[in-house]
Order: structure tokens, then C-alpha cells, then sequence
């Protein structure tokens, strides 16, 4: 979060640390719709404006930062 908070590319980040195979394509896991991810990540998913990046999102599958492109 405080890399993000200074403004470094989220794709940059991304790519460094996460542990997601998305890590390959910058964290970016494509479009989606309601009912495709779990329960946690979809409702701060969909709550998110355009350009806007979540707090830490906790699920089953660990700790998540999710930033809404579209």
C-alpha cells in the first residue's frame, strides 16, 4: 500500500510481490462479473470506482489490493 501511495504503477507492484499467478500480467485478472469470485473480493470489486484501488481485502485465498480499471 505505501508503494501505491507514492504514486508507483500498480502493475510494477504488482509484478514484484504478489504471489497470484496474475503477477505475470501485472495483477490484472481481466473483466469479471457478479458470482465469479468469492464473496469478499467481489463486494470490495464492485464497490470500487474507476481508477480507484481497495483497502486490504482478506479472503479465503489470502490478502488482497484490488484496483477497478473499468
Amino acid at each position: 500500500m505505501e508503494r501505491l501511495g507514492k504514486g508507483e504503477k500498480f502493475a510494477n507492484v504488482a509484478s514484484e510481490v504478489s504471489l497470484c499467478p496474475s503477477r505475470k500480467r501485472g495483477g490484472d485478472l481481466g473483466t469479471f462479473t457478479r458470482g465469479k469470485m468469492v464473496k469478499e473480493f467481489e463486494q470490495a470489486a464492485f464497490a470500487l470506482q474507476k481508477g480507484q484501488t481497495s483497502a486490504i481485502v482478506k479472503t479465503q485465498f489470502g490478502y488482497h489490493i484490488i484496483r477497478r480499471l473499468e
